[in-house]
């Protein structure tokens, strides 16, 4: 007989199992998640902060510092990994300084990124360290926010007596110090340990006491996460409307305030609501959108509850291959990350789908593993939820006896718990009750304040009509001042007028005093030129036709003269194009002819014409300018330059040298254009002279001559073109000439476009 009724309990218990195991006594506690910060806010820092966050040489200043951890507090829940940055930044930068205060606040905000992260070693390192510095500089503020920060730590390890030691150490000092923001957020984290161990009544008269302050200092984000915590504390209470109620409103603020992460874990509570009502098509419903947004927040804790959650949805609906799919990566992040709450609750939820599965091994191996991990923590709903779901496994292996044991210790646990409820639901009440009492007495201060408002407004009236005859005189006296004072102005101004025209006559003469003084250091220059460049070879023709005329040389002698002759008349002309051209170069007009082109045309071009002259040195000259580099530039300019650098290397080289016109584009904005031969070179000597001034021109290889003007041209032209023309040489190494040349805008667009 008594193993028939141990067999009906434990019929009865199985069916219970599939209707209350994923009642886990365990929630989203947590709650506050952070606002995601307006962009405004984080571009105002980087504003102010300007230099100092990129330049290793910008100065440093305490003040400097403050805001990098500012910056880094604004990024904790938004960017984490950006957080850390900023935060070893200000440590880096405070060290400089010995700065303890910047330091500690950079060791706080890193322990707060490693908590986020689940790396609980590295915050409680980072923790303890700034927990050192703040008593040893006297701060009591950020102190308080240290002991929270290392309470928090502990509780996601579940070790809530530390938790508690902690949050109790910041209550006091922030009460002592008045820090109404700071007892607030105490008492939200003392309650979260309270609903931690089960002590629900606790729980709920902390958030209450906390979401009071949140009100009156209009902290509405602190209110959401007060709420949400209401809400969980209810549901585990088994009051699912008022659950809903208060999931609702922390919603509400957090989808008015854009908090992704908040959003996410108000959608996850409204499923379990749905869960715990059997509704679970609506529950997945909720707990996918949830997931969307959380697995864009990397938040470790919200993502195991939620495959969690979906796990016990599809083992109710019989889906058991998506169910156990989503319990394995709920129990491996809770493991991975050493979330000792969630990885005991993905052990309930193993147990309670393999017990909805019928099988009954691996349901006892899990629910054993649960219980085990339960009483470690000591909280009272995950030990129950496990023991009942061992009691079931139990039964399903016909282990009647012990399964009746187990399901007798999970009695006492209920009636432990059940005997605490109906507390817990009476006191809900009266502080809800308590609570609108609160907000009505706060109606009524803030009624006694506007009423004493109005007063002062009336008492101010008064005085206004006083200080109005005041005003009256002393607007007639500022009347008579001012007219006085305009009458002087005017005059101050017609003398102001008349220095601006004198000044304006003095800047124009100097301007053209310079115009004129630089038309004369030009012609200066150009004589000189043309006095000692022109004279040569003019003379030299007027000797061969005075030789003829006087019959000293023969016809045929005179014939043998003529290339040489024309060799220097065709130097002469040419260096008279260029010195045409560099003269035009001076006027003010010449940008007028820059335009887009390719290099290719004007280096093959110039190639082209002196490949006879190179090839009877016995030089390789070659083209390996790419078609399609355009550049922005006065075409005739370049090909001058162009065109003396290939004489000039011509010049310089022997038989079996080669010479390469090369280019490609240096950077974003310009275009690299080389001259490279393999002649004689030049030692360091000659290179200090050239752009300088005229220098006295080398000879070449084959006793070729010039103006000593060439590279001076060049180097004027080049500039003009907003360009920079450089060389490197060593002696029987042969020369380079590199010049830039601006990248055609075309260009700029296509490779902005191709880096964004």
């Amino acid at each position: 007989m008594k193993g028939t009724f141990i067999l009906i309990l434990l019929l009865i218990t199985g069916l219970a199992a599939s209707a209350v195991s994923y009642h886990t006594g365990y929630g989203h506690n947590e709650g506050s998640a952070a606002y995601n910060m307006a962009s405004y806010r984080v571009d105002s820092l980087k504003n102010l902060l300007g230099s100092s966050l990129t330049s290793k040489d910008a100065p440093i200043d305490t003040l400097t510092i403050n805001r990098i951890n500012k910056l880094s507090s604004e990024f904790i829940d938004i960017n984490p990994d950006s957080a850390l940055y900023y935060s070893k930044l200000a440590i880096d930068k405070s060290i400089v300084l010995k700065y303890n205060k910047g330091i500690a606040d950079g060791l706080l905000q890193e322990g707060k990124v490693y908590t986020s992260k689940g790396n609980f070693e590295k915050a409680q390192k980072s923790l303890y360290g700034a927990k050192l510095l703040y008593v040893k500089i006297g701060d009591d503020r950020d102190l308080a926010s240290c002991y929270i920060a290392i309470g928090r730590v502990y509780y996601w390890t579940a070790n809530y007596n530390l938790a508690s030691s902690y949050f109790n150490k910041a209550l006091e000092i922030n009460k002592r110090i008045k820090n109404e923001a700071g007892i607030a957020d105490t008492y939200h984290n003392i309650g979260m340990v309270a609903d931690g161990v089960g002590k629900s009544t606790s729980a709920l008269d902390n958030y209450f006491q906390s979401l009071s302050l949140d009100l009156k200092l209009h902290d509405k984000l602190s209110s959401a996460s007060n709420y949400n915590n209401i809400g969980e504390v209810m549901k585990a209470m088994d009051i699912y409307p008022k659950s809903m109620e208060y999931y609702q409103r922390a919603l509400k603020i957090w989808e008015g305030s854009k908090n992704i992460e908040g959003i996410s874990t108000g959608y996850q509570n409204i499923g379990e609501v749905y869960l715990l009502e059997k509704n679970y098509d609506q529950a997945i419903n909720y707990f996918t959108k949830s997931l969307k947004l959380t697995l864009g927040q990397d938040n470790k804790d919200g993502l195991s509850g939620l495959y969690n959650d979906l796990g016990l949805c599809y083992a109710n609906k019989k889906q058991f291959d998506a169910s156990l799919s989503y319990m394995a990566k709920s129990l491996k992040m809770a493991t991975d990350y050493k979330l000792d709450a969630d990885r005991t609750t993905a052990l309930n939820g193993y147990g309670t789908v393999y017990n909805l599965k019928k099988d009954y091994e691996n349901a006892y191996k899990y629910a054993f593993m649960a219980k085990q991990a339960a009483d470690r923590l000591g909280n009272i709903g995950l030990r129950s939820t496990a023991t009942l779901q061992l009691s079931s496994a139990l039964g399903g292996l016909q282990r009647y006896e012990e399964a009746y044991e187990m399901r007798k210790v999970y009695e006492d646990l209920k009636d432990s718990l059940k005997s605490d409820e109906n507390v817990q639901k009476l006191t809900t009440y009266s502080l809800e009750s308590s609570f609108k009492e609160n907000q009505r007495l706060l109606a009524e201060e803030h009624a006694r304040k506007d009423e004493q408002y109005q007063q002062k407004i009336q008492r101010q009236g008064l005085l206004s009509i006083i200080f109005f005859c005041i005003i009256l005189g002393m607007i007639a006296v500022l009347i008579v001042y001012y007219k006085a004072k305009r009458k002087q102005q005017k005059i101050n101004i017609m003398l102001e007028d008349r220095n601006s025209e004198v000044m304006q006559q003095k800047t124009d003469l100097n301007s053209q005093a310079d115009k004129l003084n630089d038309l004369n250091n030009l012609k200066d220059r150009l004589i000189s030129i043309l006095a000692h460049d022109l004279r040569a070879p003019l003379s030299t023709l007027r000797g061969l036709f005075g030789l003829l005329e006087d019959d000293s040389i023969t016809h045929e002698q005179f014939l043998s003269m003529i290339p040489q002759a024309l060799k220097k008349l065709e130097y002469t002309s040419d260096f008279l194009d260029t010195l045409l051209f560099w003269i035009n170069s001076q006027m003010d007009n010449f940008q007028s002819s820059t335009k887009n082109f390719t290099i290719k045309e004007i280096a093959a071009f110039e190639v082209q014409n002196y490949q006879e002259q190179a090839a009877e040195k016995g030089i390789r000259l070659m083209d390996s300018v790419p078609s399609d580099l355009t550049v922005t530039a006065d075409p005739n300019s370049i090909r001058i330059v162009i065109r003396n650098l290939i004489t000039n290397a011509i010049k310089f080289s022997k038989q079996n040298d080669t010479i390469s016109v090369s280019a490609n584009y240096q950077d974003g904005q310009n275009v690299l254009l080389s001259v490279k031969d393999t002649g004689v070179g030049m030692s360091e000597k000659q290179l200090n002279k050239l752009f300088k001034s005229k220098v006295d021109s080398g000879t070449g290889t084959n006793n070729e001559s010039g103006t000593g003007m060439g590279l001076l041209f060049c180097k004027d032209l080049i500039e003009k073109c907003n360009g920079h023309i450089w060389v490197e040489s060593a002696q029987g190494s042969g020369t380079a000439f590199f010049f830039t040349l601006p990248a055609a805008a075309v260009v700029k667009e296509e490779e902005a476009a191709l880096a964004s």
